[in-house]
């Protein structure tokens, strides 16, 4: 299939602005992109606005769409948040879950996300019954991000623990394997089932500290070194959590997880909250990538991590919507940047390009997709176009286009998405039709 799009204005490399961009598409990838050609050709799509990449939610939990709205009426922590999403939880099975997800990732297409990073630990059936096919719930988030048009990253993830030296109890019976070794077979089986299909990259995931005893934790580790797949893990996220981590193992989160061969250039640290100067520095020499959540982060008052420091010590940062009260990578890309004035009292620690590379190519990279979130030849052919004369972004100009999207646009502002050489989103309505009824009937399902 042969189509072209052609840009009123389009962010290109090495992070600029340029007008009159032909994007010509072949198949699933960009063929050409040629800047400064004026007006449309007869049968180009006009894209009007400033089209970006596609963007990457590098940390999603699917399922904690649910629980939008329901957690904000009273007071409360982190922890009591989380026996909170337990709860829903213990709702779900392949069928719901597929509904739910499907769901969700419509919404995130309509925010101009085209790759998702889900970080998958709801496994098996309730009590931990796994279900007549181990991977039911694997399959139906795949196949919910395809019905969805977004490319996907599941990122298995091993959760055998309630807490440090605690086994799992109640709904969490339904994350864990046992041990790292029927992890990796049943992980093993699911990257069997995608092998040669370019949409869907199965990586690992360490759920925490709290969560994978150390020992454990190398079994994970060369999974992603064997098949050079993503590693992902929540890292330091509380100061409780590390706390119960140097009164256990003497180290922190970071340590401990390079002491076990999880860090690299393909591993992110999701969160990294709570970090100390030795912690930043082994995860950026080890090129390890920072997934920052802020909508989620100040949701839950886990704190304002230490973004810029960490990007400077060498680690690639990247953005996620993780549990969802918030999708809008927009808002999360301008939350680093607000987070830190707020922190230092000083403005001006990210650029507008800065923060669209977190959110494209960065992200795109630590989900497995190198290939991806750049309008160049040989790309994935992914164009999210932003409105810039809604009343939000009305007077931007080129030259101040990229500003006015990162910190004045939201995901309402996003008309159109094409993602992989297909349009999902058309003047601002995604090709399954009413988003928010999918939503709601989902939910209504699980409540």
């Amino acid at each position: 299939m042969h189509v072209t799009f052609w840009c009123e204005l389009a962010w290109l490399p090495p992070g600029q602005v340029v007008q009159g961009v032909l994007v010509k598409v072949d198949g699933r990838r960009i063929a050409e992109v040629l800047p400064g050609t004026g007006e449309p050709p007869a049968g180009a799509v006009r894209l009007a606005g400033l089209t970006l990449p596609g963007l990457a939610n590098a940390h999603s939990h699917a399922f904690h769409r649910a629980l939008r709205g329901t957690t904000q009426t009273a007071k409360g922590s982190f922890w009591t948040w989380r026996e909170q999403m337990y709860g829903a939880a213990e709702a779900l099975d392949p069928d719901r879950y597929l509904a739910l997800a499907r769901a969700t990732y419509a919404e995130m297409a309509l925010a101009g996300v085209t790759c998702v990073g889900e970080f998958h630990y709801l496994h098996h059936g309730p009590g931990g019954v796994p279900y007549d096919e181990p991977n039911a719930m694997g399959h139906a988030l795949v196949r919910a991000a395809r019905e969805a048009g977004l490319r996907i990253s599941l990122l298995d993830t091993c959760y055998l623990a309630g807490g440090m030296g605690t086994p799992l109890n109640g709904p969490q019976r339904r994350f864990g394997d046992g041990d790292a070794e029927r992890w990796a077979v049943r992980a093993e089986a699911l990257t069997g089932g995608y092998a040669g299909e370019d949409d869907v990259q199965v990586g690992a995931a360490i759920h925490s500290v709290r969560a994978v005893p150390p020992e454990q934790m190398q079994v994970v580790a060369e999974f992603s070194h064997l098949h050079a797949v993503p590693l992902h893990a929540h890292v330091s996220e509380q100061r409780a959590e590390n706390a119960a981590c140097v009164e256990m193992y003497a180290a922190s989160p970071v340590q401990v997880l390079h002491e076990r061969g999880a860090l690299g250039p393909r591993s992110t640290a999701v969160h990294a909250t709570h970090v100390s100067d030795v912690d930043r520095t082994l995860l950026g020499r080890s090129g390890t990538h920072v997934c920052m959540c802020p909508t989620t982060e100040r949701d839950l008052a886990d704190g304002i991590g230490p973004a810029r420091a960490m990007h400077d010590e060498g680690s690639p940062i990247t953005l996620g919507s993780d549990s969802h009260a918030v999708i809008d990578l927009f808002e999360e890309a301008r939350a680093v940047e607000l987070n830190e004035r707020l922190e230092t009292e000083l403005r001006g620690h990210w650029s507008a390009p800065e923060l669209l590379q977190a959110a494209t190519v960065a992200g795109h990279a630590s989900l497995g997709f190198p290939d991806a979130g750049m309008l160049v030849p040989g790309a994935w052919a992914d164009l999210v176009s932003v409105r810039l004369d809604s009343v939000r972004t009305a007077g931007a100009t080129p030259a101040t286009a990229a500003e006015a999207v990162v910190f004045a646009a939201t995901s309402g502002d996003v008309h159109s998405v094409v993602s992989g050489g297909h349009r999902i989103v058309a003047e601002g309505r995604h090709v399954l039709g009413d988003v928010g009824a999918l939503l709601g009937a989902a939910i209504k399902e699980i409540s």
